[in-house]
């Protein structure tokens, strides 16, 4: 007797660790500038959180189609065809508990004992570990800070076998904020389709981009491609609903409707509240989102740029999402008391410990010589924050 294999082949989330870790130190009364937040420091918008109450006091608190409602699942595409070109049938899209349940739903859809799952690195912690729960083999395949931190065509053909079920894309990406232009997709469509391998496309963070950046969904670049391509997205990160759990995917019937199965033997349908409350935010106003960014634009503006003036730190600028993602490997090698700083995951604690930042050392994300930090916090927590680990770093020798 004992615990599964598959379960002892994963460890925890490292970003929902360092949030605990932060919270506990908080709970002492210790002040943590905390750096290693994924969310929205925003309120989700009135309108939406209006839409939730009344569900509740309209009594809409039932169970709801394993799947979705009907009403969700409407908005969804009338999302894609607005801002992505993109035309689907309500039979081709899944309402989850949040992006994350909804990349678990495809896991277990398609992979196989035995298939390969190719991600880049720099990826989200959650990737490969979905792929080893499911039985299969993450490929990962490094992508430098030289290349933008995105994956080639070249590098991607090089990682093919005829074992490669699925390629996982996350534009913009956690942890970089950088994003993948509609050239660099083009050449990858072109190859997933030689091989007829299936994309993941992660999009979560589509709507939180910048200095004029376009965001392109890969499966709109062609009918071949999109019978390939299941798209994920959610309302989380877009209207600040993190806490709301309300994910989707859009892709292929047939991969649809085996995620949702799969999904009514588990978590049957997500919250009806939710589900509410998420067809007003993708219906409704949308001018929260360009007031959010115009807030994270300027906190991403500071962050990158004193980032890139503290000695033995450089910072590519990102392009989307909420995160910056500096070098730090300069670092390897120093010490102060007894902090010997040998890796990421070094820096790290000692930034917490010493200076009482938190953040997420590199080594989570399949890059050792980095660090994330999120910008997903006020202006004075940035500054204090950043002044902290500069004063930490300086103390290294």
């Amino acid at each position: 007797m004992g615990i599964a294999k598959r379960a002892q082949a994963i460890k925890p989330s490292p970003t929902l660790a360092t949030a605990a870790k932060a919270k506990a130190m908080q709970a002492r009364g210790i002040d943590v500038v905390d750096f290693g937040v994924g969310e929205p420091d925003f309120d989700t918008p009135a309108n939406v959180k209006q839409a939730g109450i009344k569900a509740i006091q309209s009594g809409f608190t039932k169970y709801t189609p394993a799947g979705g409602t009907d009403e969700l699942k409407e908005a969804v595409i009338e999302k894609f065809k607005k801002d992505n070109g993109l035309q689907y049938e309500k039979s081709q899209i899944l309402i989850s508990c949040g992006a994350k349940h909804s990349l678990y739903n495809i896991a277990e859809s398609l992979f196989d004992p035995g298939d390969e799952v190719i991600i880049p690195s720099p990826y989200w912690v959650s990737y490969p570990d979905q792929v080893l729960l499911n039985d299969a083999t993450p490929v990962i395949v490094e992508t430098t800070e030289a290349e933008g931190f995105k994956l080639s065509a070249n590098k991607l053909a090089r990682a093919v076998t005829n074992k490669t079920k699925a390629l996982v894309l996350n534009s913009p990406s956690n942890p970089t904020g950088l994003a993948y232009d509609k050239r660099a997709l083009e050449d990858i469509a072109a190859l997933a389709v030689k091989r007829n391998i299936y994309v993941i496309s992660d999009e979560i963070y589509e709507k939180l981009i910048y200095d004029n950046f376009t965001h392109t969904s890969i499966a709109s670049l062609g009918p071949e491609i999109k019978n390939l391509t299941i798209t994920v997205n959610g309302v989380s990160k877009s209207h600040a609903m993190t806490g709301w759990r309300i994910g989707y995917a859009a892709g292929p019937k047939d991969v649809i409707t085996a995620m949702t199965n799969i999904q009514s033997q588990s978590t049957s349908n997500p919250t009806s509240i939710s589900q509410k409350a998420a067809a007003e935010a993708l219906r409704g106003p949308q001018d929260f989102i360009q007031a959010m960014n115009v807030e994270f634009d300027k906190r991403r503006l500071y962050m990158v740029n004193r980032l890139n003036k503290i000695p033995g730190l450089s910072c590519l600028k990102p392009v989307g999402a909420f995160y910056a993602f500096p070098r730090i490997s300069s670092m390897f090698g120093k010490s102060v008391g007894n902090y010997v700083i040998r890796s990421s995951g070094d820096l790290a604690a000692y930034l917490l410990e010493d200076a009482k930042v938190a953040l997420v050392s590199g080594d989570a994300f399949g890059a050792d010589a980095y660090i994330r930090l999120s910008y997903a916090t006020s202006m004075e927590n940035i500054q204090k924050g950043l002044d902290r680990i500069e004063k930490a770093l300086q103390a290294l020798r």
